[in-house]
């Protein structure tokens, strides 16, 4: 395609030597005109940062740029704003689904950019424009590289902080509609190698949700606090139950780490004795099967101290994030194109205890979530400091593409 033409070989010396004084210093630009400046991409992404479920200008840009790459399908979803670019190369072939999660987190943008955040008080703290990047990159190798046969699917996936999203679009029943043979999905990993692979078998991530208890008594006057029916006595006592699962090493099975967010009780009102409190906390644990165990647990025990105190108690779990647990084929596999392309893979000998709702996709779809080293002088993940390397975009790219063959 980027050849020298076939009609310079009818021309005379001297008009060859003339055409070839200006074609060639022009050829290195010719042959990038096609390439897509990822640099300028994951810049404009992470200046248009936009929060769970708000990803509506995200979704726009990225279906601009994904239609110059002319994909088979693309599909919106009736709840929120992920995106799903369906590259159909025929022939039979696997249905392989690559994950992309593209919203920001709630952190303050405190960094001097030339492409800092413009929503106040939200931005890409977690890499997710980088993530979206990597995968517009694919959708581009997959228009110059077409597959021999199969399917590709590319989703760009919106509210993965809050643990919604994955839930959103295997609610939809769209992917229902493909056979899917194998997902994957990647993460960047900060304090580690720049384009390090980093993965292992089961659960690569943790089981986390989180919960708000609303214990609700009597309030009475401040002078006759005994005429109160407080909540206090309960929350302190349910606060000490749900700390004691606290078991921090993740090599045991009972791993959990259990962490209050927030002890609430009464208000700033000091003529009124408390009659309500508010108690939050986060859980996570190896897999699903123990959360489930300590959620019911925790239920148990929060209905037992209400009722001891003639309290009316209220649970709300939210923000679930399933265990990504690794298929020991899609792992072998992803080693193996590390291997092809001269990429540095660590085995992963724990699970990370944060959570990723890829794990909601490794509950029906084998698969695999991976890390990418993003360096390491890199700030933790939410950190105000982070921002995405720009340099391992390619490196993420091609391992998704490698992924494609096997």
């Amino acid at each position: 395609m980027y050849g020298i033409p076939k009609f310079f070989s009818g021309l005379c010396t001297e008009s060859l030597i003339f055409l070839l004084s200006v074609f060639v210093p022009l050829y290195p630009k010719f042959l990038d005109c096609n390439i897509m400046d990822c640099k300028e991409i994951r810049h404009q992404l992470h200046r248009m940062a936009e929060a769970s479920n708000e990803e509506v200008k995200t979704s726009a840009y990225i279906r601009q740029r994904l239609e110059q790459f002319q994909p088979s399908k693309i599909f919106t979803f009736p709840k929120g704003n992920h995106l799903l670019a369906e590259f159909d190369f025929g022939g039979g072939g696997k249905t392989v689904l690559l994950r992309a999660d593209m919203d920001a987190v709630r952190v303050n943008e405190t960094l001097n950019l030339p492409y800092k955040s413009e929503t106040e008080g939200v931005s890409h703290k977690c890499g997710h424009d980088g993530h979206s990047t990597i995968m517009l990159r694919v959708a581009e190798m997959l228009h110059e590289k077409p597959l021999p046969s199969g399917k590709v699917l590319l989703l760009f996936q919106g509210a993965e902080e809050t643990g919604e999203g994955a839930r959103q679009i295997l609610d939809s029943g769209i992917l229902q509609s493909y056979n899917i043979d194998c997902a994957y999905a990647l993460h960047n990993i900060p304090a580690e190698p720049a384009g390090t692979i980093i993965c292992k078998t089961g659960s690569f991530t943790c089981s986390v949700i989180s919960c708000d208890i609303v214990l609700t008594g009597k309030t009475a006057h401040a002078a006759e606090p005994w005429n109160a029916v407080s909540p206090f006595p309960a929350a302190q006592r349910l606060t000490d139950f749900v700390l004691s699962l606290n078991q921090r090493d993740v090599q045991r099975d009972d791993f959990c780490v259990a962490t209050l967010i927030e002890f609430r009780v009464g208000s700033q009102a000091y003529g009124v004795a408390a009659g309500d409190g508010v108690l939050r906390f986060t859980i996570r644990t190896r897999e699903d099967a123990h959360l489930q165990q300590i959620i019911s647990e925790i239920e148990n025990k929060a209905k037992a101290e209400a009722a001891s105190e003639n309290l009316q108690c209220d649970i709300r779990w939210v923000e679930y994030f399933a265990a990504s647990n690794n298929a020991e084929n899609a792992v072998n596999a992803i080693k193996e194109c590390a291997d092809n392309l001269n990429l540095t893979y660590q085995e992963k000998p724990i699970p990370f205890f944060w959570g990723e709702d890829f794990g909601l996709f490794t509950q029906h779809y084998p698969g695999a979530l991976f890390g990418l080293g993003s360096g390491t002088s890199q700030p933790p993940l939410h950190h105000p400091d982070f921002d995405f390397p720009d340099e391992i975009v390619e490196t993420g790219a091609e391992m998704f593409y490698a992924l494609l063959g096997k």
